[in-house]
């Protein structure tokens, strides 16, 4: 069978990564696209998996996301056309999915956000099956088109199914110049760029400012994009590390003593590895992080002050997960 996925974020190719080695070694052919946005191709580079790029995130703007979207959608359905691809799997891509409805290719869209609206009133309705966590409640996917028939949910946090093979490398902060004796803290941004994200969130330069001149702390920033980057440099705060490049996130978060992240794979990853971590994220909260904070595995910060800052024993593993599930759900797209 001839399989494309395509891959518009960072995180998809930590989703995806395991679910491709298992189609590969059962005998599809998996051929993976992606956009140039934050890390992705980095990312994939760094964990060998082939791939065609084109086309870039559009920003902030409503307008140029929409110009982006028509211009690699229609890359998208010329790069389909000569394959005859069989499946089409994305992570809330709605390239792919405008793309593969064009040429006539079942698609499956998955995703554990369940508010990005514009996003999944496209990428919903157009999937043959749709694959979510089963901590979001099924009853908000119905305004996307999305009943009984088309959703499918599994159990646990994707990050427990891509990290179910996962070991640290203790070299990552060594490499950083982190000072192990410190208090080690991960620090990603908020998605300035997300259209579900679209008010300023403080806490950023708050936290930022916060830890960057606490002298027991070594915080390490993850910035999303190359301007975040510049923005976190220009403060030249002595207790902040900001890597040049794509990391070994993962690694990071499970040797630090903190996770503070304002998005949502990185919380989750902070959960699976059994890492303390806040959220600062200021958009609506969806299903999982609802779920996660009641279970007491996710706090939310609204203030820096209220930060716990103090080394930690090791951390424990949740759950392990095995991603052959998440490849079977894939493949019963086509029943």
């Amino acid at each position: 069978m001839r399989i494309w996925i395509d891959m518009t974020a960072p995180a998809h190719v930590l989703v995806f990564r395991p679910v491709i080695e298992r189609l590969t070694a059962a005998g599809h052919e998996v051929s993976v696209t992606a956009r140039d946005y934050s890390q992705t191709l980095e990312l994939l580079k760094l964990h060998g998996i082939d791939h065609t790029g084109f086309g870039r995130h559009g920003g902030a703007g409503r307008a140029r996301k929409v110009a982006s979207l028509a211009s690699r959608t229609n890359w998208m359905r010329s790069f389909g056309a000569k394959r005859h691809f069989d499946l089409a799997i994305g992570h809330g891509s709605n390239d792919l999915a405008l793309a593969a409805a064009m040429l006539r290719v079942p698609a499956a869209n998955t995703f554990d956000y369940e508010f990005a609206v514009q996003q999944h009133n496209v990428g919903c309705r157009l999937a043959r099956r749709v694959l979510t966590p089963d901590r979001i409640p099924p009853e908000r996917l119905a305004r996307y088109g999305v009943g009984p028939g088309k959703l499918v949910q599994y159990p646990g946090l994707k990050e427990e199914y891509y990290l179910a093979d996962f070991e640290p490398d203790e070299g990552v902060l060594d490499a950083l110049g982190v000072d192990r004796s410190r208090i080690v803290v991960i620090f990603r941004p908020p998605p300035d760029v997300s259209l579900y994200h679209r008010k300023s969130n403080p806490l950023f330069p708050q936290v930022l400012n916060y830890l960057g001149r606490h002298e027991d702390v070594h915080a390490v920033v993850v910035p999303r994009t190359d301007e975040q980057r510049a923005y976190v440099r220009s403060l030249d705060l002595p207790s902040l590390i900001v890597p040049d490049g794509a990391v070994d996130a993962q690694s990071l978060i499970a040797l630090a003593d903190l996770v503070i992240s304002a998005g949502g794979t990185m919380n989750r990853e902070a959960v699976a590895l059994g890492t303390p971590v806040y959220t600062t994220y200021g958009g609506r909260l969806g299903g999982v992080d609802e779920a996660l904070i009641r279970e007491g595995r996710l706090r939310p910060l609204t203030d820096p002050r209220a930060i716990e800052l103090r080394k930690r024993g090791s951390g424990e593993r949740l759950e392990r997960r095995d991603p052959e599930l998440l490849t079977e759900l894939f493949l019963g797209t086509l029943g």
